[in-house]
């Protein structure tokens, strides 16, 4: 996600909706006879222009939509906006159910199967290619597999963002810790987080969400790293009570409680763990890359105080690490000419280094961050990623080393299960149990949220 989308990812998860659906706009979307007149002209509605509150991006927006028009005068764009980074689920689905949708439409990565049951999306596999998206072979398979269904592509992925461990270097020094060497596995978290805890002064070696739907969402991110499941393949029965979901509960209830290394208050959300973090009360925590931009902007953190390392494993590397991000799909009623022009506007904006969001140089005099490897779009070693990542660096105003152990150890991410924030807010129940009960029975807890989830992902709704 954007904005980038961890953060969107981190607050939203205190509201329902982040799982159902992210975007769609507020204009209505231009008709599909706009797409070959006569005069070859073609005028393309895409989502998502900053709205006001925003003034550095929209006016970004905008300079861009000038140049890309000026350099292609056949094609008129016409921006929508629906607030914050097109952040707005209900708008969202009534437009979906309405064929009202833009031409160009946004969607979270979880949206897929929403947008397929509506028959809104074109299948766009015949243009998706190096000839229509010049960066399009750099694209990380893996990111551009989110958005296919039955070997179709649906949508052009814009924007990922995958989970790793964080860690104050400050603490994790003044532990005796190797700042360049962060735990690797579970077990060296938790033998990481005795050393820090062992520092005092309230101070927790390893801290995790329990409450808000944040705690069921950080139990799928380390069940996905011990090479777990939530659900069934099919999307139809819950698959978490097994030994690699114990092992998730297993573990944070050896720290809690054992080593007392995670600290007393518990039943933490987004805001209340970051609010830790921020005043350097944290020594680890599970999160993307732009928490750290969380932590400096929001909760007074320092960015030279974070670094980051890839998810932890159980016995060695992590086998997965929860992923999310957002693409744009085509109306069913576009005109090849209009598909070419999203294509055109999308290569632009979203797909370029050096262009549209990876402009770090009109970044930086904003004073937005940059150096932050997120989107994590261009697979490891393709042109696009070396060029992104020398821009970023050429253009950081933090200290990008600090996610170098990150970015050369890239876990294979997997999305959020259907229904996540029903779900999420399932796994809440066995997450705080293990964080405040002492006598927690994980077996018994994780059979009673099988038992719900089951009905979550059963129920019509």
């Amino acid at each position: 996600m954007s904005v980038p989308q961890y953060r969107k990812v981190a607050a939203i998860a205190l509201v329902a909706g982040l799982g159902l659906s992210m975007a769609a706009c507020s204009t209505k979307s231009s008709s599909s006879n706009s797409g070959n007149s006569a005069s070859g002209k073609v005028t393309i509605s895409v989502d998502c222009e900053p709205d006001s509150s925003q003034k550095d991006l929209q006016a970004d927006w905008l300079a861009d939509v000038a140049e890309f028009e000026k350099a292609n005068p056949n094609i008129t764009i016409k921006s929508v906006s629906v607030g914050q980074q097109c952040d707005n689920p209900p708008d969202f689905t009534a437009r979906l159910t309405g064929g009202t949708e833009s031409d160009v439409f946004y969607a979270y990565m979880t949206d897929l199967q929403q947008v397929l049951d509506s028959g809104q999306a074109l299948d766009i596999t015949q243009y998706a290619n190096k000839t229509n998206i010049a960066t399009w072979d750099d694209i990380d398979p893996a990111v551009k597999q989110i958005f296919t269904d039955g070997g179709k592509t649906y949508a052009i992925p814009t924007k990922n963002y995958s989970m790793g461990l964080l860690y104050n270097k400050t603490l994790f020094a003044k532990a005796g810790l190797d700042v360049n060497n962060p735990p690797k596995t579970w077990a060296d978290v938790r033998t990481a987080a005795k050393k820090i805890a062992a520092l005092g002064s309230g101070i927790a070696g390893y801290s995790d969400y329990s409450a808000g739907n944040t705690g069921g969402w950080h139990f799928t991110a380390e069940i996905y790293s011990q090479g777990g499941d939530m659900v069934t393949a099919d999307g139809k029965k819950a698959d978490f009570n097994n030994p690699m979901g114990q092992q998730v509960l297993q573990n944070l209830k050896d720290m809690r409680y054992t080593d007392n290394s995670m600290g007393t208050r518990q039943l933490l959300q987004w805001g209340d763990l970051l609010t830790n973090a921020g005043a350097g009360k944290v020594g680890m925590l599970v999160g993307a890359p732009d928490v750290t931009t969380a932590l400096v902007t929001q909760f007074k953190g320092k960015y030279q105080d974070w670094a980051m390392g890839p998810m932890p494993g159980q016995d060695g590397p992590a086998k997965g690490t929860l992923a999310g991000g957002e693409g744009y799909f085509f109306k069913k009623t576009d005109t090849p000419a209009q598909i070419e022009a999203g294509l055109k506007w999308l290569t632009f904006e979203k797909l370029t280094p050096g262009k549209g969001q990876f402009d770090y140089a009109r970044a930086k005099p904003q004073n937005a961050p940059v150096g932050i490897p997120e989107p994590e779009l261009f697979g490891q070693g393709s042109p696009s990623a070396t060029q992104e990542l020398s821009e970023r660096k050429a253009n950081a105003n933090l200290p990008t080393e600090n996610f170098s152990l990150f970015e050369q150890n890239p876990v294979a991410p997997k999305i959020e299960p259907p229904k996540a924030q029903a779900i999420y807010a399932v796994l809440d129940s066995a997450m705080s149990a293990v964080l405040t009960k002492p006598n927690a029975d994980i077996t018994s807890l994780l059979s009673t949220a099988e038992t719900k989830a089951n009905g979550v992902l059963s129920s019509g709704s």
